[in-house]
């Protein structure tokens, strides 16, 4: 009886997080197209319902679909939204959370190479409308928006710092067009920086004063976290490990130096190694297949571990966190990447240390950019109240 018991909790547990990752996926919904959506039944789906609306992790409230009565459903967030903004070459990802920290609502939407700021920023604008819209939520529920961006940042001016990276992005305003809009607080950073402040407040890092990120995906990026506090140095170029120069005679990089670690474990260089046995291919594609077993696809993922392994050993001497957390697209190939990266670290640290530095993935390697932004969002407008 007991297991039967323990059945039946656990299966009532897999279709509560069904239904919540689908409000979650798609916005509002019906309890009929709830049902549609997960395959579980009207009934089951209404008393499901009931039950997290009693927990408070769900709302309803009546509505009409094709001029018969419903029951819209969504979830419940505590008042007051911040928005989180993650801009990259290939991606626009939108990620809204409540002030208890809740995930609200997220949204990836693809970007053509080579997207120009106007175009972006208006493609956000209308992304974010629609997906306040869909959750029942109010423009002026949002206390602020934060706009993480795969390229260094300057803390002064608040731009992309170098360019090439992005682009076509160096030196456009990014923050006025959500401030003009809004009128709440806008906040900007790299992505690196973002996912560290995600991982350090919500994720594995939390209760760690001293780490450091490695964002690995298009290129690579660090964010530092050293006592407790994110470290960007003067300028905000802090942790750029991708523009450090592995290969005197190396590729000219996108920031303009030669040889950068960029120029050997970024998206183009990495793809690049396949064309000839695996044809036209993007990162995702590359991570997925050596996933599945793929021996060439991961034999580039484990070279470009040790790649960055060796680099973030020279940051670890000089910075000595407690632990490196591994995000980032490239880390999502899971001990493909985690095993050889650790290696390489710990190959090139002092060997005879009191505590070796622990390697953990992120809890969030993917969405830690708009969750990271928008939570100093909220911590800047918390600030100005």
């Amino acid at each position: 009886m007991a297991r039967l018991f323990g059945s039946q909790s656990s299966l009532r547990e897999a279709n509560c997080a069904s239904i919540l990752d689908c409000i979650h996926r798609c916005g509002a919904m019906t309890q009929i197209e709830l049902a549609e959506s997960t395959g579980l039944s009207t009934a089951t789906i209404s008393t499901l319902v009931r039950q997290l609306v009693a927990a408070n992790r769900l709302t309803t409230q009546g509505t009409v679909r094709n001029g018969r009565r419903a029951t819209l459903v969504a979830l419940s967030h505590q008042k007051g939204l911040t928005v989180g903004l993650h801009i990259s070459r290939h991606n626009l990802l939108l990620s809204i959370l409540d002030t208890s920290q809740q995930i609200v609502a997220e949204h990836n939407l693809p970007l053509a190479r080579g997207h120009k700021t106007d175009t972006t920023l208006g493609r956000a604008m209308v992304l974010l409308n629609e997906t306040l819209n869909n959750i029942g939520a109010r423009a002026e529920e949002v206390l602020g928006i934060g706009v993480a961006v795969s390229a260094p940042v300057d803390r002064i001016s608040h731009t992309i710092a170098l360019p090439g990276i992005l682009p076509g992005w160096e030196g456009n305003d990014i923050i006025g067009p959500f401030s003009e809009a809004f009128h709440v607080p806008v906040v900007i950073d790299n992505d690196a920086n973002a996912s560290a402040e995600c991982e350090r407040t919500m994720g594995s890092a939390q209760g760690k004063t001293d780490f450091v990120y490695v964002n690995a995906g298009e290129g690579v990026g660090s964010g530092i976290v050293i006592n407790g506090c994110l470290h960007r140095g003067v300028t905000g170029l802090a942790g750029e490990i991708g523009h450090i120069q592995v290969d005197p005679l190396g590729s000219i990089c996108t920031c303009g130096n030669r040889g950068c670690l960029d120029t050997l474990v970024g998206e183009d260089s990495l793809v690049s190694l396949l064309s000839v046995t695996h044809g036209n291919m993007t990162l995702a594609d590359l991570v997925e297949k050596a996933t599945k077993g793929d021996p060439g696809c991961r034999k580039v993922i484990s070279d470009a571990a040790i790649r960055i392994g060796d680099v973030c050993a020279d940051l670890c001497i000089s910075v000595d966190p407690e632990v490196v957390v591994l995000g980032g697209m490239l880390s999502e190939a899971g001990d493909d990447f985690r095993k050889p990266f650790s290696q390489a670290l710990q190959r090139l640290l002092f060997p005879f240390v009191v505590k070796p530095i622990q390697v953990i993935p992120a809890r969030y390697p993917m969405d830690g950019p708009s969750l990271g932004i928008a939570l100093m969002a909220l911590r800047k407008a918390e600030n100005r109240q």
